[in-house]
């Protein structure tokens, strides 16, 4: 049976992407997501840690919509001070990474790395929550080794008033890579007493259609490469239609992205990078990916990135809606 309620769409956090340049523009230009999560931060031991991540949590809202700041950490004490600067900031929630899946990550019993340890797990959460002034969401994925390992956390999680699991329905050993195990999450979601979120592998409209239908109860979807690849999808998810010229619209999108990333980067070219990660994605969207990143990709002054975008627009046709299948 189909929800009767509009769904919720979710920013997924990508470190690197999802920055605060990325979420204004982003919102600016496209509907249809109900909350922002920002890349982790890490290593917060005093106030003035975040000094250099400042503009990070300039805002509590996007163009009305809400920012989630996300900690990747294994210390209850660092999760408190930064829960209780996020609350000095105006923020009401924040979300405990538990599924990064890089290695250098997960060798120090952080992100997945963290999920075969439930007893690590349940003692953060017991010295954390009754002094937490927010709301606390955690992301995990399935487990790290074992989808075994999300079972034997659901009664941690059970004992807390969490707001939100949010499960990439894949484990850490596996990146991005092979298939989602929609059989584990859905035993999780049958299971489960708190609000569960999806994530992982929604790239178009007919993607979400066939999850819905798997996963009626699910409380809300998060999208992070689909999205990236296409940012009508939440829009289109929800039911609107794209405009009559879709890639005049993308067009102004990766302009105002270009001009807010210069100004954000004081016009070095590492904003050429941050540009180039996005476009690796946005490609996807394009009739010939490969050329179309291939252009971008070579590019090294702004002026060649200038002309390499208007090359891309002039020659390539923007198909969106479900581009290609993401292998990583």
């Amino acid at each position: 049976m189909k929800q009767q309620r509009e769904p919720l769409v979710y920013l997924a956090p990508f470190q690197g992407i999802t920055t605060y340049v990325f979420r204004e523009v982003y919102t600016q230009y496209f509907g249809g997501v109900d909350k922002l999560f920002t890349a982790f931060f890490t290593g917060i031991q005093t106030e003035k840690s975040l000094r250099s991540h400042k503009q990070e949590l300039a805002v509590t809202h996007h163009h009305g919509v809400p920012v989630i700041p996300q900690i990747l950490s294994k210390d209850a004490r660092e999760m408190l001070l930064f829960a209780r600067i996020c609350h000095d900031l105006g923020f009401e929630e924040i979300n405990w990474n538990l599924g990064c899946p890089f290695p250098r990550v997960a060798r120090k019993k952080r992100g997945s790395g963290l999920l075969p340890y439930p007893e690590d797990v349940q003692k953060i959460l017991e010295e954390l929550m009754p002094q937490i002034p927010v709301r606390l969401s955690v992301k995990c994925r399935l487990g790290y080794h074992s989808p075994e390992e999300i079972f034997a956390l659901l009664p941690v999680f059970h004992s807390f008033p969490l707001s939100e699991l949010i499960i990439h329905a894949r484990l850490g050993v596996q990146m991005y890579k092979g298939q989602t195990d929609w059989g584990s999450f859905e035993k999780v979601l049958e299971n489960s007493t708190l609000p569960v979120v999806y994530n992982g592998d929604v790239f178009s409209p007919g993607d979400f259609d066939a999850a819905e239908s798997r996963f009626p109860s699910v409380n809300g979807w998060m999208l992070g490469r689909g999205l990236l690849a296409d940012p009508f999808l939440p829009a289109a998810i929800k039911g609107e239609r794209p405009p009559v010229s879709p890639e005049t619209k993308i067009r102004r999108y990766v302009d105002e992205l270009y001009y807010a990333y210069r100004k954000n980067f004081n016009d070095d070219l590492r904003a050429l990078n941050r540009l180039k990660e996005l476009w690796s994605y946005l490609s996807l969207s394009f009739d010939d990916p490969v050329r179309v990143f291939g252009k971008i990709k070579k590019t090294r002054s702004f002026d060649a990135y200038e002309d390499a975008v208007r090359f891309v627009f002039e020659t390539y046709q923007w198909k969106g809606y479900g581009g290609k299948k993401l292998e990583n």
